[in-house]
């Protein structure tokens, strides 16, 4: 029988990106044999390996920290068709009835639309830094600033995560409702809230790498927030200073948050005592 293609379904620009979340069954997991958990663990090894480009396509494990769920994975593929099928692979490396899904999260990579533009860039090189246009000083400035601009888009788009100890992730929305409607404020008023709310992210440069991506219209919530880590601590006052700032405060919306571990599946299988 010959195998069924999936149609190639790719973005402008941008990749997708699944997070899954998964309990195993403890009671069907015993009911296995030794070689049944060493097959299902080299399979995993296998799939992992075969997608660990530093962006995409690139399939990351975790184990998640406090029981809402056993295992956590990242998908990342610039084609939602090769998403779709490192998902299924992924599940196909567990013998049926072994795992439960518990949360799952499709959402893509995106250029925020509050971003400086070229016009404001070069106000401030004239108004703030008082250069004169088209002199060297001018002129390297602007090369620095379309450089920093330039290499900001890309890993926003083609993000290339730090492979940390601590992935943290939730989702989120922007309300809707009476006078605290986010959809309801003019550009001009969004883009000044949000230039504040991102202020606040910077100071965590270094101890935070952050990944944020889109999903209106292609799942519950409207954005996914995954943070990368070395210690709770830093995920903690992050997301505890973010709810000082209005954005947050008063537009911001929170689902479930998910604190997991880095491992390979190796370590995976150790932790889980599979």
């Amino acid at each position: 029988m010959t195998e069924p293609t999936l149609p190639s379904v790719r973005l402008n620009q941008g990749i997708h990106v699944i997070h899954l979340f998964y309990r195993v069954d403890r009671v069907r997991w015993q009911q296995l044999g030794p070689a049944e958990s060493t097959d299902a663990r080299q399979r995993l090894e296998a799939l992992c390996a075969a997608n660990s480009a530093a962006s995409h396509p690139r399939l990351v494990s975790y184990v998640n920290v406090c029981g809402k769920a056993d295992l956590a994975f990242m998908i990342y593929a610039t084609d939602l068709a090769q998403a779709a099928q490192i998902h299924r692979d992924l599940e196909h490396c567990f013998p049926a009835g072994t795992l439960e899904r518990v949360f799952s999260y499709l959402s893509v990579t995106e250029l925020t639309e509050y971003m400086p533009s070229d016009e404001e860039n070069r106000r401030i090189l004239i108004e703030q830094e008082k250069l004169q246009p088209d002199s060297e000083a001018y002129n390297q400035r602007w090369a620095e600033m379309s450089k920093r601009k330039a290499d900001y888009e890309h890993y926003r788009l083609y993000p290339e995560m730090p492979d940390w100890e601590l992935m943290g992730f939730y989702p989120m929305n922007k309300r809707r409702h009476g006078a605290d409607n986010w959809y309801s404020l003019d550009f001009a008023a969004r883009k000044k809230l949000m230039g504040g709310h991102a202020r606040v992210g910077r100071k965590y440069a270094g101890r935070i790498s952050q990944l944020i991506t889109g999903s209106t219209g292609l799942d519950d919530w409207e954005w996914g927030v995954t943070l990368m880590a070395h210690q709770a601590d830093a995920l903690k006052e992050i997301v505890y200073e973010m709810r000082f700032d209005e954005v947050s405060a008063r537009y911001g919306e929170f689902g479930p948050f998910y604190v997991n571990l880095r491992l390979t599946p190796p370590a995976v299988w150790r932790h889980l005592h599979l």
